[in-house]
């Protein structure tokens, strides 16, 4: 009897895991862009250096979007309503944040650095033929933050689109206690968002000139969130 009983407790658990997520996955993508509308209603926004990349859009003209995940929030607000697709996670809460980005209009694939990492770069490479923007965490899923991986560079030669870097600073935060303490702007505060410049990734780099432009970029969007950060207190 008491082994009939532990046999079938992890059965039990995970049947019950699977219908708590089944719920989650069906009002936390309401909820969290949501959150996400009414915040950025509330937000005072200021574009730094954006010029250039709305010219581009505005000519027709496709890029790479890429951003560290500390700054992932208000990335669906720097959209702007332009086709936008992004790799999101393999785990099942990436499934969570797929839906909440579809209601904003974002398109997602599914794959990560450690699960499905290839398949989601074809898919990527395939929506950027299809006509999307494509949005890259450099730093993503799982850091460390701030050091920028090489995927988004090989991307950027796959597809000869350009990667934009991106950020945003915000006046009054609170950050997340997760590995990147992701950055929430606080309702009503004054924002920041910046764009730096554009790196164009050959596609006949070597090795070596791919790790020189994964190095610039890295740079670039450091850079670009001080001059964001230090442009919000001004």
């Amino acid at each position: 009897m008491p082994a009939d009983a532990s046999d079938g407790a992890p059965a039990s658990r995970r049947r019950w895991q699977k219908r708590l997520f089944k719920r989650l996955s069906g009002v936390a993508p309401i909820v969290l862009s949501g959150v996400v509308w009414v915040l950025s209603w509330t937000l005072r926004p200021r574009l730094l250096n954006a010029d250039d990349l709305y010219a581009r859009w505005a000519r027709g003209e496709r890029v790479i979007l890429a951003f560290w995940h500390e700054r992932l929030v208000l990335m669906p607000v720097a959209a702007g309503g332009h086709r936008i697709c992004i790799m999101n996670s393999a785990h099942r809460d990436g499934e969570i944040g797929s839906r909440a980005l579809a209601r904003w209009g974002i398109q997602s694939v599914r794959g990560s650095a450690t699960r499905g990492g290839a398949t989601g770069f074809l898919r990527l490479v395939r929506a950027y033929r299809d006509g999307y923007n494509l949005a890259v965490i450099p730093d993503g899923p799982r850091g460390p933050g701030g050091i920028a991986k090489p995927g988004v560079i090989h991307l950027a030669r796959a597809t000869g689109a350009l990667i934009v870097p991106v950020t945003y600073a915000a006046r009054h935060v609170r950050r997340l206690r997760s590995w990147d303490r992701m950055l929430i702007p606080l309702p009503f505060s004054r924002v920041v968002l910046a764009a730096g410049e554009p790196l164009r990734v050959p596609r006949d780099a070597t090795p070596g000139e791919i790790e020189h432009h994964r190095r610039t970029l890295e740079q670039r969007l450091n850079d670009l969130t001080r001059a964001a950060e230090d442009a919000v207190v001004a």
